[in-house]
């Protein structure tokens, strides 16, 4: 269980107005990957021993991060959508955005492999095979970045998988440990981040499938709220997490997190900027 003070998505909906941060604290908009998959346990005590400032996460699917910190919602995003970001800066929500980490998606279904595309290394292709053939996938459907990148997917494979909704195509609405649930309970297949796979912990018959493609590298930036937009904003501390966290003690708590001798996600902060 993580020790963290997880703000659920309705938790987060059901402010009534926007976060006022105090100095002694942050609010971290973030994907809940990075709650999932508890890496904010291991990192987050060393900047707050190092900072003294207490950072409160909000685990939500990326697209709902976006829309919280735009309505003033926090103090920095911890995401992974990266055009999304890019837009969420460029209409002045947010000041630039950097890189912090990767690790990348991967497909998992049941280990019988109903619609034949186990072992392969093209995401789409595989994509295209489930929907030829009908076979039960399991999305978030919740505008998350994972749910964007299988969108792109379904988008390169030539199918609209959203007129089978309720069919072979089922849309959670949820985060990705449920959603992996239901995959596990009804045989389907999942996109999920690699992290997330790695500390799930039903994984029942679910195998990964395909993994290798390029275009499932999965990579996470950070971005201060604009304070601009959104006075409230404690832009000091949440720099400070931003420099730590793009910094050498940041970037080498990340590379130290480790599931059963498993790297869960690969610091890369400053490496090409955009």
């Amino acid at each position: 269980m993580s020790r963290y003070p997880i703000f659920l998505a309705a938790a987060a909906l059901a402010l009534a107005s926007p976060v006022h941060a105090a100095d002694d604290h942050i609010v971290i908009q973030s994907t809940t990957s990075t709650e999932a998959s508890e890496l904010f346990d291991h990192i987050l005590p060393r900047f707050e021993d190092q900072a003294g400032i207490d950072a409160r996460v909000v685990a939500v699917g990326t697209g709902q991060a976006l829309k919280n910190a735009q309505n003033c919602d926090g103090d920095v995003l911890f995401v992974h959508a990266k055009p999304a970001e890019l837009e969420f800066v460029a209409k002045g929500y947010g000041i630039e955005r950097e890189d912090v980490m990767y690790n990348d998606f991967v497909i998992v279904g049941p280990s019988a492999d109903p619609a034949g595309i186990g072992g392969g290394k093209d995401a789409a292709a595989a994509l295209a095979r489930m929907a030829q053939s009908e076979t039960a996938f399991a999305s978030r459907g919740d505008d998350s970045g994972t749910h964007q990148k299988e969108l792109a997917l379904w988008e390169e494979a030539g199918t609209d998988p959203t007129q089978a909704s309720g069919g072979w195509y089922r849309e959670t609405g949820s985060g990705m440990g449920a959603t992996l649930n239901t995959a596990s309970s009804m045989g389907a297949y999942a996109l999920t981040d690699r992290g997330t796979w790695i500390s799930f912990e039903n994984k029942g018959d679910l195998a990964i499938v395909v993994e290798g493609d390029e275009v499932l590298f999965n990579q996470y930036g950070v971005i201060l709220v604009n304070p601009e937009h959104c006075p409230s904003v404690n832009a000091k501390g949440a720099q400070a997490f931003i420099d730590w966290i793009t910094g050498d003690e940041g970037q080498q708590a990340i590379a130290d997190y480790k599931l059963n001798d498993q790297q869960l996600f690969y610091p890369n902060a400053r490496q090409g900027q955009s």
